[in-house]
């Protein structure tokens, strides 16, 4: 495999890690929690789903092309959630966002990693591009973890290691246990 590859098959993992950790945060919540906002000035998971996902699509859609900010895309809006926006909607719509990712990423060739694409008219390489959007993925998945773990008044499951049990972790060579 060449250095090319593996850092492609690389970015498509960290990216795959951060929508599956998300995923599990998420999938502790009921509808009330996913919807809730903590304070006025704050976002809900499902606004941050919301946004994500507009961010995603418009960023990978004809990814080498054309402007990651899309013409098509209300960035506004995707922090307001309206009478559409249920659950199963905003879900469906982030795993399109995420198709239309890794869909980009595993078409990238060695030829395009130095190219130059735009994201709101500014120029940056493939490579910088990707840096861009894993950082800003990233950051969100972490909020929607912050806030589902702030939100969650019973049980929760944890995704990372759990407090405490990092020695527990390492004698087991860094396994989770299975859930």
């Amino acid at each position: 495999m060449s250095v090319w590859q593996a850092y492609r098959d690389d970015v498509a993992f960290t990216f795959q890690k951060h929508k599956s950790m998300a995923e599990k945060a998420i999938q502790q919540l009921d509808d009330a929690t996913f919807f809730r906002k903590p304070g006025e000035q704050s976002n809900s998971i499902a606004a941050i789903v919301k946004h994500l996902a507009g961010n995603l699509a418009s960023r990978f859609s004809d990814f080498l092309t054309t402007d990651g900010d899309k013409p098509w895309r209300d960035r506004d809006s995707e922090f307001v959630i309206g009478e559409a926006d249920t659950r199963d909607k905003l879900l469906a719509d982030w795993e399109r966002s995420w198709a239309i990712l890794f869909d980009a990423v595993g078409c990238l060739k060695e030829e395009d990693w130095l190219k130059m694409v735009r994201i709101r008219g500014e120029e940056h390489t493939v490579m910088q591009a990707l840096h861009r959007a894993i950082a800003h993925t990233a950051y969100h998945v972490g909020q929607i973890i912050y806030l589902a773990r702030l939100l969650t008044t019973g049980d929760w499951k944890w995704i990372t290691i759990p407090p405490g049990q990092s020695k527990e972790w390492n004698a087991r060579g860094g396994r989770y246990l299975k859930s």
